[in-house]
């Protein structure tokens, strides 16, 4: 009888275990409020019960019912009402038994130290390009996806955020003709389980690029663009995505640094449209599109934070790209530089991926302070290696190309307007690989 009631609780168990599918992610924790994802299986009601760390008395619970005729069922808790720098810890729990524990972990709100305290120095991950292979439908030859492991490096970091550049995952041509299909391979690639300690391990927050969101090299002609808008909000746990149900750019801000996300997918024009009419920049190609470029200045001009990092898929300064980049849609590339001269707009720094290699590009400018741009790529995917007028491209900053799987390590550090950004390029086992800086002082306006 005893091996009978043990033989009904192991099965319990294991039911209930099998009802958690992914997750549970950190989405953006703030000062009062956090975000945690997970996902389970349709039909399935799911519980997050949180507490200060250490303080169980004070637990409590916020659940949902998933609809059990979805095909997937990503679930995004809004937990409110906490306290600022304060450690809760947490556990997901599915089922009317909420006895089985079935996920935990732990995160901490961000502190106020706006007129009360110094500036706090951080670190921030990011990185582009992941790619989980599915030999049956994977292109034939060589895998494309490589080392995963590069996730368990990252999870042992003691990071504020991750950033995701886009790539995030790969849909193929199975699945971008079809609805199900791009819910299937966002549902498939976060499924696995080497990322779940990363997803958990600190705050993910992510924009998309071309293979997130539709083919490669795709444009605002997708015909299934509303249908990645609603999985990509589904699988992240931003603040925000764009604005009147458009696009998926938001904006964030850690310390005394503003991130703009931007969307370089659901606005843009053809790559192959042509760039200028007689001479002229085409009017009619854009990469972000008037609306969002009209919120970028507007955000730029409120923003007081002395690194204003601008997050995008595609490449923006390197002008020996032989692939499209800011630069190859110039009626938008010159009224942005125009704008933030004409505002000076300091502290600007381009952050993005999508090209299989990391570097740091840098754009000198007349009277006025170098641009850079911070590209950061591959995760797991291929690498792409430079060549052409690219392999000697003098815009590089020397040092700086890493032509391996990598992530981005960022640090802000410094005493009030002597803050410096340093960038580490670290391999997939966490060893560095290339290392750069910028002052704060380099980047102000003239």
């Amino acid at each position: 009888m005893r091996a009978y009631f043990t033989l009904l609780f192991f099965l319990s168990i294991t039911a209930t275990f099998a009802q958690l599918v992914s997750g549970p992610m950190l989405g953006q924790i703030e000062l009062r409020t956090a975000k945690i994802w997970v996902e389970v299986k349709p039909g399935t009601t799911v519980h997050c019960r949180y507490w200060k760390k250490g303080n169980t008395s004070s637990a409590q619970n916020v659940y949902q019912s998933t609809n059990k005729e979805t095909w997937y069922a990503p679930v995004t808790f809004d937990l409110v009402g906490l306290d600022i720098n304060t450690t809760y810890e947490y556990q997901i729990q599915t089922g009317t038994a909420q006895k089985v524990v079935k996920a935990t972990g732990e995160f901490t709100t961000k502190d106020l130290w706006q007129y009360r305290k110094p500036v706090p120095d951080f670190t921030f991950l990011t990185g582009s390009c992941a790619y989980f292979n599915e030999p049956v439908y994977d292109r034939p030859g060589a895998p494309y996806g490589k080392d995963s492991s590069i996730f368990e490096a990252m999870a042992k970091e003691q990071a504020a955020f991750m950033i995701w550049l886009g790539d995030n995952w790969y849909l193929r041509e199975v699945d971008f003709s079809s609805e199900w299909g791009i819910w299937y391979r966002a549902h498939r690639d976060r499924s696995h389980p080497i990322l779940q300690g990363f997803l958990k391990s600190m705050p993910q927050i992510a924009i998309w690029d071309d293979h997130d969101f539709g083919p490669n090299d795709s444009d605002k002609s997708f015909h299934l663009k509303e249908i990645s808008r609603k999985v990509f909000l589904q699988y992240w746990a931003n603040a925000s995505a764009g604005e009147g149900g458009e696009g998926i750019y938001t904006k964030f801000s850690y310390g005394d640094v503003d991130f703009f996300l931007m969307d370089d997918r659901y606005f843009r024009s053809p790559d192959d449209m042509q760039t200028l009419i007689d001479g002229n920049p085409n009017p009619m190609k854009r990469m972000w599109g008037p609306k969002q470029m009209e919120w970028l200045k507007s955000a730029l001009r409120f923003s007081r934070a002395p690194f204003k990092i601008i997050v995008t898929g595609s490449q923006t300064l390197n002008v020996v790209s032989p692939f499209n980049c800011l630069q190859a849609y110039p009626i938008e590339f010159e009224e942005f530089m125009a704008f933030i001269n004409l505002e000076k707009i300091g502290g600007i720094v381009f952050l993005t991926g999508d090209r299989h290699h990391s570097e740091v590009v840098k754009y000198d400018r007349t009277n006025n302070y170098t641009l850079y741009d911070i590209t950061s790529s591959p995760l797991t995917s291929a690498v792409g290696r430079v060549g052409g007028k690219e392999k000697d491209n003098p815009s590089r900053i020397a040092g700086t190309l890493v032509e391996d799987q990598n992530y981005s390590r960022i640090t802000v550090s410094g005493k009030p307007n002597e803050r410096t950004l340093t960038v580490e390029f670290m391999g997939a086992k966490g060893g560095k690989l290339a290392t750069w800086s910028v002052r704060e002082t380099d980047l102000r306006s003239k």
